[in-house]
C-alpha cells in the first residue's frame, strides 16, 4: 500500500534558473552591492544575502523531503558561512571550509564503495532515472554483472575527482578572491563575488564531469545489455515523454 504522507509529498522537479538565481545570483547582488553603511550595512547585507540560499535549501529539503546526505551538507556550509562572517573569525577559515565541504562528499563517495548502497548509485543510477530492474535482469542473463559493478566502481572513483577538483578550486577561489578581515563590507563584497565567480569556474566544469561520467556509466550499459536509452528510462520519464507527443504534433501542424 501507498503510504498516504508519500502519496501527499510533491514530485520534485529542477528548476536551474531559479535555483541560479536565488542560490547565486541574488546573494551575489547583495553582498557586493549592499553592504555599505549607506545601505544594508555589513552584518543586515550579510544576513539576508546568504537567507536567499539557506531558506531555498531549507524548503527543497522540507517540501520535497529530499534529506540526502548532499542537501543536508549545502545548508550546512551556507550556514557555516554565516557564521563565519558574524563572528568576524580570520578569512582563512573560509577557504578551509570551502575546501572541506566538497572534500568531506569526495570522502564519502569513496566509502561508500565499501558499503552495499554506494552513493554514484544513489545520484547516477537510480529508478527515477533508469529502469534499473530490467538493467539488472539483462546483465544477468548475459553474466556480465560483474563486469557492470566493476565499471560501476570506476565512476564511482571518477565521481570522488569531481569532488577533490571543486575542493581544491573553492580552496584557491577563496585564498583568491577573499582577502579582507571578516565582518567588513570588504569582506562581504569579496564573498559575492567569489560566489559569483565559483559558478563558472567550478559549477559548469563539476557539471561537464558530471555528464560524462553519466555518458561513461550508460554507454556501459548500452554495450552490455544492448538497450537503447529509451528502452531503460523510469517509467515516469517514458510517461512523460510519451505525453508530450501530441502537443508536439499539434504545434508542428500549425
Amino acid at each position: 500500500m501507498t503510504n498516504p504522507q508519500q502519496a501527499q509529498t510533491p514530485t520534485h522537479k529542477p528548476r536551474p534558473w531559479i535555483d541560479l538565481l536565488v542560490s547565486i545570483v541574488i546573494p551575489s547582488v547583495i553582498l557586493m552591492k549592499l553592504s555599505g553603511d549607506e545601505f544594508l550595512g555589513n552584518t543586515w547585507a550579510l544576513v539576508i544575502g546568504l537567507a536567499f540560499p539557506l531558506g531555498w535549501g531549507m524548503f527543497e529539503l522540507v517540501r520535497y523531503r529530499k534529506y540526502n546526505f548532499i542537501a543536508v551538507l549545502g545548508v550546512i556550509s551556507v550556514g557555516l558561512t554565516g557564521g563565519i562572517g558574524l563572528m568576524e573569525l580570520d578569512a582563512r577559515w573560509l577557504a578551509i571550509k570551502e575546501a572541506a565541504v566538497p572534500a568531506v562528499i569526495g570522502l564519502a563517495v569513496l566509502l561508500s564503495t565499501r558499503t552495499r548502497y554506494p552513493l554514484v548509485r544513489t545520484l547516477l543510477y537510480n529508478p527515477s532515472v533508469l529502469n534499473v530492474d530490467k538493467i539488472h535482469a539483462s546483465l544477468e542473463a548475459k553474466g556480465c554483472v560483474a563486469e557492470f559493478e566493476a565499471r560501476l566502481l570506476n565512476a564511482s572513483y571518477f565521481f570522488a575527482a569531481t569532488f577533490l577538483f571543486s575542493s581544491i578550486m573553492n580552496y584557491v577561489l577563496a585564498k583568491w578572491i577573499v582577502v579582507s578581515p571578516s565582518g567588513t563590507q570588504a569582506f562581504n563584497e569579496e564573498l559575492g563575488r567569489m560566489t559569483l565567480v565559483s559558478y563558472p569556474m567550478i559549477a559548469i566544469p563539476s557539471m561537464v564531469m558530471m555528464i560524462a561520467i553519466f555518458w561513461y556509466l550508460w554507454r556501459t550499459i548500452s554495450r552490455l545489455t544492448g538497450y537503447r536509452l529509451e528502452d531503460v528510462m523510469a517509467a515516469h520519464l517514458v510517461h512523460e515523454h510519451e505525453a508530450s507527443k501530441p502537443s508536439d504534433r499539434a504545434s508542428g501542424s500549425k
